[in-house]
């Protein structure tokens, strides 16, 4: 089977009465998947639950082949986390931190524990910053700090939950590397609600609304189903906006994208789907199903 998470009909509601998982289904091979979804709509739930911090009111996982709800520790040794919100003790280094870390990860050895802590500082690029308090450290660095955590002793699946929110572009590229060449020999789960770091690392993703998968698969196969449903017209300013997929100010005023089967008018021109449109769509699609239903 390879490494391989396998997840069925996962279903979770929390003692207020929120529905956060509603029947997940998925398939995740090797490499970046990404989870796609507007705040709310269940994608830290399903990455607490696939981290085993909680336990799901039904359904199955499987990684490898081993039943997770059944034995979560044999997939504990393999997993790597990092979540929303990432604390530090005051007045600790990062270096001693990460020490810490690795030792409850099973490095008991010093010399061997030192190796893989020198060699997360430099994956991460924060070898020459190391001895500062982590509570110390900008956004993006505290963001690389819990990579490093999340690595140590090479997990087979790295679950990371809103990585980048926050962070500057330049951040953003350097936290993508680091992602894509984790990715080579492991299993990584990206959630997140930015379109772009979907649509610059992930060959798969599925959008999830509501608890629920509303859309799945590559993002060559998500775009190609709206070829020719999109057209763009720019709205010059103080006119009326028509009812629009999406709209974005420009100078002359506001481009508009309307999803139609033929253009809806004279100055419309294609528009080259891409996965902010099919974000947008199907979140649409799901919200009036759910209105209807």
């Amino acid at each position: 089977m390879g490494r391989e998470l396998v997840v069925r009909e996962l279903t979770k509601t929390y003692r207020n009465g929120v529905r956060a998982l509603d029947g997940i289904s998925l398939d995740i091979s090797p490499g970046i998947y990404g989870l796609l979804g507007p705040n709310g709509a269940g994608k830290s739930s399903l990455m607490r639950t696939l981290a085993t911090l909680q336990v799901p009111d039904s359904g199955s996982i499987s990684f490898d082949g081993t039943d997770v709800l059944v034995n979560p520790a044999a997939l504990r040794t393999r997993l790597g986390y990092l979540p929303q919100q990432i604390g530090a003790y005051p007045g600790v280094s990062a270096r001693s931190l990460l020490e810490r870390f690795a030792w409850l990860k099973g490095y008991t050895r010093r010399a061997v524990r030192c190796m893989q802590v020198e060699a997360l500082l430099e994956q991460v690029n924060l070898r020459d910053v190391a001895d500062r308090p982590a509570t110390t450290f900008s956004g993006g660095m505290l963001r690389r700090f819990g990579i490093a955590i999340a690595l140590i002793g090479s997990p087979d699946l790295l679950i990371v939950d809103e990585p980048t929110a926050g962070l500057d572009p330049e951040e953003r590229n350097r936290f993508h590397r680091v992602l894509a060449d984790v990715a080579r020999e492991a299993v990584v789960l990206l959630s997140t609600h930015i379109v772009e770091d979907i649509e610059n690392l992930c060959y798969r993703l599925a959008i999830i609304a509501k608890g629920r998968v509303v859309a799945e698969g590559t993002v060559a196969d998500l775009t190609g189903a709206y070829r020719g449903q999109l057209w763009e017209m720019i709205v010059p300013h103080g006119v009326s906006l028509p009812p629009a997929l999406h709209a974005v100010a420009v100078p002359e005023g506001v481009r508009a994208v309307i999803r139609a089967p033929r253009p809806p008018g004279p100055d419309y021109i294609v528009h080259p789907p891409r996965l902010q449109d099919v974000y947008y769509a199907v979140l649409q699609d799901h919200e009036v199903r759910t209105q209807q239903s």
